[in-house]
């Protein structure tokens, strides 16, 4: 009998010391942690529940991540702003495996791109190459948004932001979002800053992406987004039964006649600031953007060698920039767009309604004080800066079907 005691009390005491020598990762996973309760009262406030459809914007010159969430009139608010710890490359898109750069675009996140047991704290995959990615020969994998602060052609964040912002899409997961848009752009993309990089030879993509880019700032909305032609599309459908296929022409397509009426009178206002940016412009200055496939696949080679354990340079080889730039005609706008539908494209009419009503009413009021004049838009020319690895500062507290359908749905967002 003393020796059941004495068994039992040995057992009793082995289990008292696993439990003590227990982690808080295994009592509360990192990838399970709530958000704090500070951003949930602000989502209250803001008309958004814990589990609504999340979207994320990013923007490398300024070094910021948002998160936004739909509020219950259907429209998207920006609930948390971070700066991002590190990103690496320059501005401009990913062009080839191991061209350290971070990619440019519109891209979808589904559930199977979380992860939880990430090297670096957490993670999600962004989904790159996407379906324009793919069409225009770009080459890469394992692009993501993860914690560390360490980055070799991803969006790093340090393991505390990377905590709520894994949180948010999360929850937007477990309140049955489907999939939900990262928008990559290498700036904000504002008159202003267009007309900084006029000349640069990504200008015209960075022209393409801001479409999508003004899409969203008129409805605040997530666009639907497709690719034909080798281009991004925004809200459009293919007419008389055709499809969108990435690498073919694009198919006669429309858009609801509102949409386009709005779009046409924000144009108009952006042409004017461009061109007024343009007479105020001398010699404004500009971060590094990366020349095309040459200079990636120079940066791709200098990195295989890296690897291999050759002496190489300490920061990856560049192209100079031209000391001379011209101007280039005009392309002809091409709507093209299908890297990723929206993710919250699935949503109830009624609230995809309510989301771009005011629109019509704000730019009627706009129009009514103030009529700018059109203006046209240059075009670029090469002009590739380059530079290594590009960081931002660290830690910043957040801020505060098919087919008719998608018409009628977006038709309904301008109209009572």
């Amino acid at each position: 009998m003393t020796r059941l005691i004495k068994y039992a009390f040995l057992m009793s005491a082995a289990i008292a010391l696993t439990a003590c020598n227990e982690t808080l990762e295994d009592i509360a996973p990192k990838a399970e942690r709530q958000l704090p309760s500070r951003v949930v009262q602000t989502m209250k406030a803001k008309g958004m529940s814990k589990t609504s459809p999340v979207m994320m914007r990013i923007f490398k010159e300024e070094g910021k991540l948002e998160v936004w969430k739909a509020k219950q009139n259907g429209r998207y608010d920006v609930i948390a702003s971070y700066d991002i710890c590190k990103w690496s490359g320059q501005l401009g898109p990913k062009f080839t495996e191991g061209d350290r750069q971070a990619p440019e675009g519109f891209y979808t996140v589904r559930p199977g791109q979380m992860n939880p047991k990430s090297s670096y704290y957490l993670a999600f995959n962004i989904g790159f190459p996407n379906a324009y990615d793919q069409a225009n020969g770009r080459t890469g994998k394992h692009l993501m948004v993860h914690g560390a602060c360490s980055s070799a052609g991803c969006y790093s964040m340090t393991d505390e932001q990377i905590s709520e912002i894994y949180a948010f899409a999360r929850d937007s997961f477990k309140g049955g979002q489907r999939e939900f848009q990262v928008q990559a752009f290498p700036f904000r993309m504002t008159a202003e800053n267009m007309a900084r990089y006029r000349n640069d030879p990504n200008y015209d993509f960075w022209k393409m992406l801001k479409v999508g880019y003004d899409h969203f700032e008129l409805t605040k909305v997530p666009p639907k987004v497709d690719v034909c032609g080798k281009r991004y599309v925004f809200n459009s459908e293919p007419a008389n039964g055709g499809k969108f296929s990435p690498a073919a022409s694009c198919p006669p397509m429309s858009q609801p006649e509102s949409l386009l009426t709005a779009y046409k009178q924000h144009q108009a206002k952006y042409d004017f600031a461009f061109n007024a940016a343009l007479k105020k412009q001398s010699s404004s200055e500009q971060s590094e953007t990366i020349a095309g496939h040459s200079e990636a696949r120079l940066v791709a080679d200098w990195s295989k060698r890296r690897a291999r354990g050759e002496k190489v340079s300490r920061l990856p080889p560049n192209i100079p920039s031209p000391t001379a730039v011209a101007e280039a005609p005009e392309a002809a706008p091409t709507p093209a767009v299908a890297a990723t539908a929206s993710a919250y494209t699935a949503e109830p009419a009624s609230r995809l309604q309510t989301a771009l009503e005011a629109v019509a009413g704000e730019q009627q009021e706009e129009t009514a004080t103030e009529t700018p004049a059109a203006g046209t838009v240059p075009s670029p020319a090469p002009r590739p800066n380059t530079s290594p690895e590009r960081t931002a500062s660290v830690p910043a507290p957040e801020a505060g079907s098919q087919g008719t359908s998608l018409r009628r749905r977006i038709q309904n967002l301008f109209s009572r």
